[in-house]
């Protein structure tokens, strides 16, 4: 890093600090101003800001490091949430947004009511905000200690500091961060995450050319990385097609069993906690404007997390296992490249890229943990009668806490994919019930509480602890799910259903499709606001659509031609099918 590279780096954190700073009025009226933004968020906006969440800086370290010892197969761990990501398009967008939350745990005392709804509601936001939220600041965190290393920053400007010390350095970056975080609430989040998903998306790009012209451009590249000996790192999916369609049977990509793809494909998206959406998105969903809003901030992000990021994060990866064969951490790939063929100026703008991510994800987790802190707990059960004022100093004290939380976590950590497993692994098994509690009346908060607490404990037990502890990620998730479910069935059975009382004001305000709410539909007079089986018709030909375009633009990168035509045809299918599906719906 040179003068000038620094110099980009600062223009770009006292940018970020000035959006900060001038939107700060906009957060301090109240509650829903600081943490949904007055619930008028423009859908480009709200749909960008999912995505830059999404787009950490440990996000490219993770895929180097995933396709460094999987291949391009190991990217089904997080692809296979894309199912998960297209039903919240056309199924719960429009249910969260006709909620009006501030939380998506708020939810819990609007579908359920009681001693158990606050129980559920207060554990519920305890357990993501201090645990759950800790854990993905602190590996955000890891990710930028990794890059601060990588790239020598601290030496550059002739400063020489342990592992600790630049520990702290990250932190104070966080400080930086939770500074216009907690100044300027959601408004401020969305409106950095915007420069700082086209910065990140910028970098990315421009350290793929880099990477693969140095190989020699794409053809050079695809044919050193085939001939890679340890593993097959350009097959898309554990089961090979051998040139042409006929299954040649299951690849020798290292690390993924029969069990994990499985697993990653038929389970995960809806084993999740986040099944229904959850979290941050759900944060997003909520601020926009209307329902159609909603619907297209879903779509837009799925398509800039899926389909226009994937790629080069993987082509920058197969260039890191071919330039650097010999390198023992893979997840160092990406920071290496960028210091090794980068010139100046374009070094510092790249970096402050990386550095964009890592205050989006950052960001966005801090105000997303400290909503819950504010809204769920502080509100709910120490200051019921508090005002907004108050309110809003709550939730930026919250901020406070939850980024101290993330820096503790990130003391203990080791590497990145690690840490992502282990988040994935401790949200896993309340997922079905979280689906459900929106199309059955017979979920209750029992139900809920005994899928979140299971699956919690399992996937601890089975990820940290010697005793228990399962290897195979994907018999690890199929031990967690069936065991919540061995546990949420027989509670929801033995516990009574919820009042009629609250069923009928849940379903007056959300009025979910469906058979499960048939009895309450008649006994309201209110006909469903949506029609599910029509919307599972456009999750299909949507699912068509994304992961036909994703792959059509990963064949033809990876000069797979057969791969990029099939996946195209896939995709002008799904897109057929949507239209004609909204064609139906507008003639009805």
């Amino acid at each position: 890093m040179t003068g000038l590279d620094w110099a980009v780096l600062i223009a770009y954190l006292m940018g970020t600090m000035t959006i900060g700073v001038a939107l700060a009025r906009r957060a301090s009226g109240s509650l829903e101003d600081f943490f949904v933004g007055g619930r008028d968020l423009p859908w480009w906006l709200a749909g960008t800001s999912m995505a830059a969440t999404t787009f950490s800086i440990d996000t490219p370290l993770y895929v180097a490091g995933v396709v460094g010892a999987r291949g391009v197969a190991g990217n089904w761990e997080w692809w296979s949430f894309a199912v998960a990501h297209v039903i919240l398009l056309y199924v719960f967008a429009r249910l969260w947004n006709r909620a009006q939350v501030v939380t998506d745990n708020e939810l819990s005392e609007l579908r359920y009511g009681g001693r158990p709804a606050a129980l559920l509601r207060g554990a519920k936001g305890f357990l993501y905000a201090v645990v759950l939220g800790s854990i993905g600041i602190g590996l955000a965190m890891l990710a930028m200690v990794k890059v601060v290393e990588a790239l020598e920053l601290l030496p550059s400007l002739g400063i020489e500091l342990g592992p600790g010390g630049r520990l702290w350095t990250v932190v104070g970056v966080a400080v930086f961060v939770l500074i216009y975080a907690g100044i300027a609430g959601l408004w401020g989040v969305v409106v950095t995450d915007f420069l700082q998903f086209v910065l990140g998306l910028f970098g990315a790009v421009v350290v793929a050319v880099y990477a693969v012209s140095d190989v020699g451009g794409l053809g050079a590249l695809v044919e050193q990385a085939g001939a890679w000996p340890e593993v097959d790192l350009l097959a898309f999916t554990p089961l090979e097609f051998n040139g042409g369609w006929i299954p040649r049977g299951w690849s020798m990509v290292a690390g993924i069993s029969g069990t994990t793809f499985v697993a990653y494909v038929t389970l995960q998206w809806w084993a999740f906690r986040r099944s229904d959406g959850g979290g941050e998105f759900v944060q997003r969903l909520a601020a926009a404007r209307s329902e159609e809003e909603a619907e297209r901030a879903a779509w837009l992000f799925n398509l800039l997390h899926y389909v226009v990021r994937t790629w080069p994060w993987v082509l920058v990866a197969l260039a890191a296992v071919v330039l650097y064969p010999d390198l023992q951490d893979r997840e160092l790939g990406y920071p290496r490249l960028m210091l090794d063929f980068l010139p100046t100026g374009l070094l510092g703008l790249v970096v402050a890229s990386l550095v964009a991510a890592f205050m989006s994800t950052v960001s966005t987790l801090i105000n997303w943990s400290a909503s819950y802190l504010t809204s769920d707990v502080y509100a709910r059960f120490l200051r019921p009668e508090a005002e907004d004022r108050e309110l809003v100093t709550a939730g930026r004290i919250a901020s406070v806490v939850v980024t101290a939380l993330g820096a503790a976590a990130a003391f203990f950590a080791e590497d990145v994919t690690t840490l992502f497993r282990l988040i994935i692994a401790v949200g896993t098994g309340p997922g079905l019930v979280l689906i459900l509690r929106w199309f059955w009346w017979r979920i209750n908060a029992w139900t809920e509480l005994a899928a979140m607490l299971a699956g919690f404990i399992v996937g601890l037990a089975t990820s940290v602890v010697p005793l228990f502890r399962i290897d195979d990620f994907g018999l690890r998730l199929f031990v967690t799910s069936l065991a919540s479910v061995a546990i949420w069935l027989p509670v929801m059975i033995i516990t009574p259903p919820e009042s009629e009382k609250t069923l009928r004001s849940f379903y007056r305000r959300v009025r979910p499709g469906g058979p499960g709410w048939g009895d309450y539909r008649r006994a309201t007079r209110l006909p469903a606001a949506d029609n599910l089986r029509q919307d599972s018709y456009r999750v299909l030909a949507g699912l068509a659509l994304l992961f036909g375009l994703m792959f059509a633009v990963g064949g033809a990168l990876l000069l797979r031609p057969w791969v990029a035509g099939g996946n195209a045809a896939l995709a002008v299918a799904g897109w057929i099918g949507l239209r004609l599906l909204r064609t139906e719906a507008e003639t009805e």
